[in-house]
């Protein structure tokens, strides 16, 4: 690692904390301002499906075109422009009497919701290819780490206003805002720097060019399938449990808290020792399998306690991300990180549409039976069958990649 490097990870790591602290805070309180606005669950489900849908939308255009422009311009100014963007969204949801406004608050976020996208391809920037799936597990448990402290402090906030939470968040993008343009370093030296191919920076060409990347193809349809998974437990969990077992934004707080800390357990601790014993590969498989059980049990619990314990028992399932992220990149040109990034994170992003759009009505189906009738968790279910997708078509990209690579070498 350069010595920009080693200047320019610290700082980058602490932005990127800060910023999902404020994202964090807001997370177990949507659904309860919401449904201060409206009465009956399935309207509810409607709404709170509608907004994370529209972030999902404005980011899933934004992504790849940030990426690109920080590939051209450097990840400095993009990163500080995206923080900017994320305070005035808090901000507006914090202060806004109508649905409609959030509305528009959380496209204006989505738009902006570049900063994970950028800071992975600063991690790029400094990182060697050998050390970057460590690299960027570092990056997902400081990621962890806003969503620790953001849930758990946006839980007791919410038991004075459901719009203090929103308030504070903004006040940190704001912190955040001011470190990021005093102490950030540039990672990116002008004689890496791209030109913007605004062919590759559509979202849909973008995700088309990933598949095309030797050593890649397939393996693009495994991260859709995990993604779409892990967002349909991320957009419905504060509703589900809310519905299932009467939890409010301090019990979903805490809840997210102890996500947030397998997670960093996962991927600063155990994501080390899984990559060196077994390689990315081998790492990804395990998580897949992990978690394709772990949703049917979350789909199968009829009691509060029984979350946690799944939680705790998917650990493995924390390091899919990373693992995938770091073959992906390690197959790219170095020129090119901040574009091949922005569309892995579109990928997020239209999952981010499709799956409270898919997941919410579902919910919305379900609301009115007993919370003890196993239909209540279909959304886990069909998580726990996007999950089984995504292992199997892993294993045998893996295979089929693995004997290429032995038939060649017989060659």
């Amino acid at each position: 690692m350069s010595q920009r490097g080693k200047a320019g990870l610290p700082f980058i790591l602490v932005t990127v904390f800060l910023d999902m602290l404020g994202f964090g805070i807001v997370i177990p309180v949507l659904p309860a301002l919401v449904g201060s606005m409206i009465a009956d669950k399935p309207t509810q489900a409607y709404w709170y499906g509608a907004l994370l849908a529209s972030y999902g939308l404005a980011q899933f255009f934004s992504a790849p075109l940030l990426g690109a422009v920080s590939d051209r311009f450097g990840r400095r100014s993009v990163l500080l422009i995206s923080i900017f963007g994320l305070g005035v969204n808090f901000l507006i949801t914090g202060l806004s009497p109508w649905l409609w406004l959030l509305l528009v608050s959380r496209l204006i976020g989505g738009a902006s919701g570049a900063s994970y996208t950028v800071a992975g391809a600063y991690i790029a920037d400094i990182t060697t290819p050998e050390n970057r799936s460590r690299s960027f597990g570092l990056l997902g448990a400081v990621f962890g780490l806003g969503f620790i402290c953001g849930p758990l402090i946006g839980g007791v906030l919410a038991a004075n206003s459901l719009r203090l939470p929103y308030l504070v968040a903004a006040g940190l993008a704001l912190l955040n805002w001011i470190y990021g343009y005093f102490i950030l370093p540039e990672s990116l030296p002008k004689d890496r720097r791209t030109a913007i191919d605004f062919k590759k920076a559509n979202p849909l060409a973008a995700i088309l060019a990933l598949t095309k990347i030797q050593g890649i193809g397939s393996l693009v349809i495994v991260y859709v399938f995990t993604v779409f998974a892990q967002f349909l437990l991320q957009t419905t969990w504060v509703l589900y449990t809310s519905f299932r077992f009467g939890w409010g934004p301090r019990d979903n707080g805490i809840s997210l808290f102890v996500v947030g800390i397998v997670g960093v357990v996962a991927q600063a601790g155990l994501l080390g020792i899984l990559l060196k014993r077994l390689g990315d590969k081998r790492t990804a498989l395990i998580g897949l399998a992990s978690s394709s059980i772990a949703y049917l049990f979350y789909g199968l619990a009829f009691q509060g306690w029984m979350m946690y314990a799944i939680i705790l028992a998917n650990i493995l399932g924390f390091v899919i991300n990373p693992a995938l992220q770091g073959i992906v990149s390690k197959a790219v040109d170095p020129r090119h990180q901040g574009i091949t990034l922005g569309s892995l994170n579109s990928i997020n992003s239209i999952m981010g549409v499709i799956a409270p759009l898919i997941g919410t009505p579902l919910l919305a189906q379900v609301s009115g039976l007993p919370p003890t009738d196993f239909r209540v968790g279909v959304v886990f279910f069909l998580g726990a069958l996007a999950q089984a997708c995504a292992f199997v078509q892993a294993y045998f990209h893996f295979r089929k990649k693995r004997l290429g690579v032995s038939v060649a070498e017989a060659a």
